[in-house]
């Protein structure tokens, strides 16, 4: 399923500038084609982890490689590799509003295939789908800002696939929806994921994980790795999952036989 290795991550760390670690050695392997879990407490480090697999920043410590090339400062100085990457990676941020600036939906769709310089015949046919697929046609002509919250998400994830990314990374995106966009977003990425698009999400939702992943990548609150595997493996593992504080013990008796049932299919 999975296809060549994307993503290599050798020991990357990466502090703020009082010193303060966010991450900590860590090192992974994302393949074409995988849908990924960065799962973690607030604070542990997963939406850094986004920005540097994003471009955004880059590690103090350590190498990131996406598709075989070193991903630096100075190789996304390079036009030719910049182009290819931003066209290649997409990223929905987890405060939607702040990557939607067009005055209407359709301009914000319209707005990264412009960019690559798409023939507007292209950029039409490709908006019209995407309002269709999005189910935005009626709300197409409207300014976001005077959406609902999982409208915008929906503009959002939309106008960041108008370029056609290969890989979508998504920011904590059920946070604030309301379940039946929740339930929309997350059968919304399965369905890009086996279109080929590879899918790295962060959450601290441990419900949508079994549905959303193949595989799992758990970051401590100490900044590091604590634990890689399949949904099942991490979610049945009660002391990891108690030990980077994503579940309270006296909370987990109650609430843990319910994930199973709910997700399982």
């Amino acid at each position: 399923m999975a296809g060549k290795v994307l993503y290599n991550l050798r020991d990357v760390s990466y502090a703020y500038e009082d010193g303060r670690p966010v991450l900590d050695g860590v090192s992974l392997a994302i393949h074409a084609g995988e849908k990924v879990v960065l799962l973690g407490a607030n604070g542990s480090g997963k939406s850094t982890l986004q920005r540097v697999l994003d471009g955004l920043i880059f590690p103090q410590s350590g190498s990131v490689r996406f598709a075989g090339e070193k991903l630096t400062g100075d190789s996304l100085e390079d036009e030719n590799f910049f182009l290819a990457f931003r066209r290649r990676v997409g990223f929905v941020f987890q405060n939607s509003e702040a990557q939607l600036f067009n005055p209407s939906v359709r301009e914000e769709l319209a707005f990264g295939p412009l960019q690559l310089d798409l023939p507007a015949a292209a950029v039409k046919e490709r908006v019209d789908s995407l309002l269709e697929m999005f189910e935005l046609q009626e709300l197409a002509d409207r300014p976001p800002y005077k959406l609902s919250g999982g409208e915008r998400k929906k503009v959002a994830l939309a106008a960041v696939l108008a370029s056609n990314p290969e890989v979508l990374i998504l920011d904590e995106p059920t946070a604030g929806l309301d379940p039946r966009s929740q339930r929309w977003l997350v059968e919304m990425l399965v369905k890009l994921n086996q279109a080929g698009k590879t899918i790295i999400t962060a959450t601290h939702d441990l419900a949508i994980v079994p549905v959303i992943a193949d595989r799992v990548f758990v970051l401590g609150e100490d900044h590091r790795l604590a634990g890689e595997g399949t949904p099942l493996e991490i979610l049945t593992n009660r002391e990891l999952l108690l030990k980077v504080n994503l579940i309270d013990a006296a909370f987990h008796e109650h609430h843990h036989q319910g994930y199973f049932h709910l997700h399982a299919h």
